[in-house]
C-alpha cells in the first residue's frame, strides 16, 4: 500500500524560547533550521514506521528546496514536485514556548504554485491512500488539492485530510472547508480546529462526535491529553502517555499522529490501536526539534 501526501513543504526556523516572548525587546532562544511542512512531515513519519510514502508538492528554484528534497529522499520518501521559478521555497518561523506550545508565522512561498497537472493521478490505484494537508485547501493550491481528492476517490483509494490550523480555517469558514471534503474522508483536527469547524466547545470525544457522520470519520487530538475517533455511530477515546522530558517541541506532533494512525489503519487495526500508534509517533515528534524524524 502506498500513501500519497499532498501539500506543504517548508523550511522551519525553530526558535526555542527560554521564557515568555518579550514584545519590543529581546527574547533569548536556541534557533534551528529544520525540514517542515505538514504534508512532508506526515510522509516522513510514514516511512519511519515502514510504510511507502510519496510526497506531492512544490519548491522554489533555490538551495533550500534542493536541500529539502534531499532530506526527504534520505528519510525514504518518494517525491513528486513542481519547481516554481518565481517564488522561494516556503519558510515558517516557529516560536516554541518553554511549555512546548508552538506559534507559527508561515510564508508559503512556492507551495502556492501547485497546479492540478502536478498531481500524479496516473499513479493513483485502488488500495492506496491519499492524505491532504489542510493548508493545501486553505491557499491558492486549493484546486490541485480538490482535484487530487476527487481523482483518488474515483480510483478507489481511501482519503484523509488534516484540518491544518484554526486561524486560516476561521477565515475560510467551517462550511466552506467541509464542503471541500469527500463524503467518506477521514478528518484529523485538534481541539481548536474542531471547535472552529463545529462552532462548539468541548473535549476531543464531544468534538469528534459532532463532526463525524454521513460517511465521514473524524479524529480529534488534544495535545498531551485525550485523542478521540468517531464515525458518528461509534466512538473511541484514548489518553496520551505522559512525556518524560520537560523540554518539548510540539511542532509536527499532529502530522506524526496522523502518520501513526494511518499506518495502523492500513493494517486493519481497530480505532483503539490506531489512536495508540498515533500517540506514540506524536510523542516521538515532541522529543525532537522540528516536525520530522531524524535521518
Amino acid at each position: 500500500m502506498t500513501f500519497f501526501c499532498l501539500g506543504d513543504l517548508m523550511v522551519d526556523v525553530v526558535a526555542r524560547l527560554f521564557g515568555p516572548l518579550a514584545e519590543g525587546s529581546d527574547s533569548p532562544a536556541v534557533i534551528s533550521y529544520v525540514g517542515g511542512g505538514s504534508a512532508a512531515n506526515t510522509a516522513a513519519w510514514l516511512t519511519r514506521v515502514g510504510v511507502d510514502s510519496v510526497f506531492i508538492g512544490a519548491i522554489g528554484d533555490d538551495a533550500a528546496g534542493q536541500s529539502q528534497l534531499e532530506s526527504l529522499h534520505t528519510l525514504g520518501v518518494d517525491v513528486r514536485f513542481r519547481v516554481d521559478r518565481t517564488r522561494p521555497t516556503g519558510t515558517c518561523l516557529v516560536l516554541v514556548a518553554p511549555t512546548g506550545e508552538r506559534t507559527m508565522v508561515p510564508d508559503p512561498g512556492a507551495n502556492l504554485a501547485l497546479q492540478e497537472f502536478d498531481v500524479p493521478t496516473d499513479e493513483f490505484a485502488a488500495g492506496d491512500h491519499l492524505h491532504v494537508s489542510g493548508y493545501a485547501l486553505l491557499r491558492d493550491s486549493r484546486d490541485s488539492a480538490v482535484h487530487a481528492l476527487s481523482a483518488a476517490v474515483r480510483a478507489g483509494m481511501t482519503v484523509s485530510v488534516g484540518a491544518a490550523s484554526a486561524a486560516p480555517l476561521e477565515l475560510l469558514g467551517a462550511n466552506s472547508f467541509l464542503k471541500l471534503l469527500p463524503d467518506d474522508a477521514l478528518l484529523f483536527a485538534n481541539e481548536k480546529e474542531a471547535a472552529v469547524l463545529t462552532g462548539i466547545e468541548g473535549g476531543a470525544a464531544d468534538l469528534a462526535a459532532a463532526l463525524a457522520g454521513d460517511g465521514r470519520q473524524v479524529v480529534v487530538t488534544a495535545g498531551s491529553g485525550e485523542a478521540a475517533w468517531s464515525d458518528g455511530a461509534e466512538a473511541t477515546a484514548m489518553a496520551a502517555e505522559p512525556l518524560d522530558r520537560p523540554e518539548l517541541d510540539t511542532t509536527g506532533a499532529g502530522d506524526a499522529f496522523a502518520a501513526g494512525f494511518l499506518a495502523a489503519r492500513a493494517r486493519e487495526a481497530g480505532p483503539a490501536v490506531c489512536l495508540r500508534d498515533g500517540h506514540a509517533l506524536a510523542a516521538a515528534a515532541c522529543r525532537m526539534t522540528g516536525g520530522r524524524p531524524e535521518a
